[in-house]
């Protein structure tokens, strides 16, 4: 199977993408995306993994995936109720430094 390293490889490029994402950016929306793609390099991940020579891929993995895309979603849903209410609260979605002080 050829398509296995180019799976890999596309999932190892997605997570360092997100990594990045996640290290670099002040935007707490562009955080929480940056999240999202990290957890689909590593999605991409087990279904690549799935693969076997000349016979039917493992179901466990893509029912792990399946199962993960739920909890992903609820937690982005979750995270982005928290963004909502953290700018309702500081009027702010980034965590840039303030230069009056914390609080």
């Amino acid at each position: 199977m050829e398509q296995v390293p180019l799976y890999v490889l596309t999932a190892a490029g997605l997570f360092a993408i997100g990594v990045y994402g996640l290290l670099v950016q002040t935007h707490l929306l562009r955080r929480i995306l940056a999240v999202n793609v990290i957890g689909n390099a590593v999605f991409l991940l087990l279904v690549a993994w799935a693969v076997r020579d000349g016979r039917p891929p493992d179901p466990v993995p893509h029912a792990m995936v399946l199962t993960g895309i739920v909890i992903a979603v609820s937690a982005t849903a979750f995270a982005l109720a928290l963004l909502r209410r953290y700018y309702r609260d500081t009027g702010r979605v980034s965590l840039e430094d303030r230069e009056d002080g914390p609080g």
